[in-house]
């Protein structure tokens, strides 16, 4: 599968990883999806008054449709989301509408809102328990149930004020953007007729955003005020959409539903796109290869059509060759840590030591720009290891797990490294720090185990 969309094989534009704050969901990387999402949000982060560098934005590996925030400024978007969006108008205008959240505060406010209710549920079941201990059964049983549904009802009224606010935010970093919040009413409409089905067929983002009529005449009444109201989406970045779109699509769909979609008489990027992960699927290489070759015939200089192909390659076992074109495209892309890990892993594999001596450079930048990548960091333990450089091998290793939380597997690979370095040294110091984190939460782990 090429690197581009692809789960926990080699790696590079779309690696799988494990979120534990979206309830275990898959998060694909992928390098053009990430920086498209970045282009298209961080303005709108600017007007909002938030750091675009501090807001993070995840694409989940689910067909639902659904976006939301969690702790801190982090922003998750079901796949599903995307494909069922018509433009990317509508995408930002979710992406809007979910900084309009951030912006407010309001999942840190929730809890007023939990507290109101729960206090109104606390006073009910006082109340009833008093009736009930008086001798009336039912009139007791009727406070509590009464009282539970006032309290449920007050909840829900405190999330649509939120949805509300978070609209009207929305609507206004989208304007400071040129952009037009026509968007967010079309792709909301579209949802809003999911409300009459029942909750097990409804997608998600109907069941946590609530889309009452009263909301929705607010947000058309703000958007048919707005100068931009009749504003179109951008033709660059609306060409892009529909490229990630269809990358989505053939990643994640059989290939005969591709190709339905994509048939081989339509020669536009997005639907040649699409194809590569069909035929890829489908064990059809050659057809994969003449479909990233025709991309890059479009667009020379485009790393992403480069990446794509040079994937393809190496997980062919055409390594070689794989090394030239992930080259290219790494360097049309220097920035870019996942194409710079692609092509760092293609060098690992040669099991080569010139090999491994120019992989080292090109890993540590990828891991430098992305210090939670890690494949990154796997590679780069893999080269120094066979350099016979033990102690950075056993620091980057450390540096694996502790990206990834598992501070008890950190421990001792800082601890290996720090007894290797020179003391002092900054890989000794950051060795250290690591070892200094991590090595409570391991004997806390540790004194689990034994309770058990």
């Amino acid at each position: 599968m090429p690197s581009s969309l692809k789960k926990l094989a080699a790696v590079s534009a779309l690696a799988i990883a494990l979120a534990a704050p979206a309830e275990a969901q898959s998060i694909l990387r992928d390098a053009e999806t990430e920086r498209f999402l970045h282009e298209i949000s961080d303005p709108m982060f600017k007007a909002a008054g938030l750091d675009p560098r501090s807001v993070e934005i995840y694409l989940l590996g689910d067909n639902s449709i659904n976006a939301f925030v969690t702790g801190g400024q982090n922003i998750f978007i079901h796949s599903g989301l995307i494909e069922a969006a018509n433009d990317v108008n509508e995408l930002k205008g979710v992406i809007a509408h979910e900084t309009g959240h951030i912006s407010g505060a309001h999942l840190a406010r929730m809890g007023e809102g939990v507290q109101g209710a729960t206090m109104m549920s606390v006073i009910s079941l006082v109340l009833g328990a008093a009736a009930i201990a008086a001798g009336g059964g039912d009139a007791g049983m009727g406070i509590l149930m009464a009282g539970q549904s006032m309290a449920q009802r007050q909840f829900l009224a405190y999330t649509r004020v939120q949805e509300s606010a978070a609209d009207q935010a929305g609507a206004t970093f989208l304007e400071a953007t040129g952009t037009s919040a026509s968007g967010m009413v079309r792709f909301f409409r579209k949802l809003q007729n999911q409300e009459i089905l029942a909750q097990v067929r409804q997608d998600p983002y109907v069941r946590s955003h609530p889309l009452n009529s009263t909301r929705m005449l607010q947000l058309e009444q703000r958007v048919n005020e707005s100068p931009f109201r009749d504003t179109k989406p951008d033709a660059a970045e609306e060409e892009t959409f529909k490229r990630l779109q269809a990358k989505l699509v053939g990643y994640l769909a059989k290939p005969r539903q591709v190709l339905a979609k994509y048939p081989e008489s339509d020669k536009s990027a997005a639907a040649r796109y699409a194809r590569v992960y069909a035929w890829h699927k489908a064990l059809e290489w050659d057809k994969a290869l003449a479909e990233s070759d025709a991309l890059i015939q479009m667009e020379p200089e485009n790393p992403y059509f480069h990446e794509i192909k040079g994937q393809i390659l190496f997980e062919n076992g055409r390594v070689d060759e794989a090394i030239t074109v992930l080259k290219r495209a790494a360097d049309l892309a220097p920035g870019e840590a996942l194409i710079l890990t692609a092509y760092g892993q293609a060098l690992v594999s040669h099991e080569d030591a010139a090999r491994m001596a120019i992989a080292l450079p090109v890993l540590q930048r990828a891991a430098k720009i992305d210090p939670t990548n890690t494949f990154a960091w796997f590679n780069l333990a893999r080269a120094y290891s066979w350099l016979e450089d033990e102690p950075h091998a056993a620091l980057a290793t450390a540096e694996r797990f502790y990206s990834v939380g598992a501070l008890h597997l950190a421990v001792n690979h800082a601890r290996n490294a720090m007894e290797g370095l020179e003391k002092g040294s900054p890989d000794w110091i950051r060795a250290q720090d690591i070892l200094m984190i991590s090595e409570p939460y391991a004997e806390q782990m540790r004194e689990r185990m034994r309770r058990r």
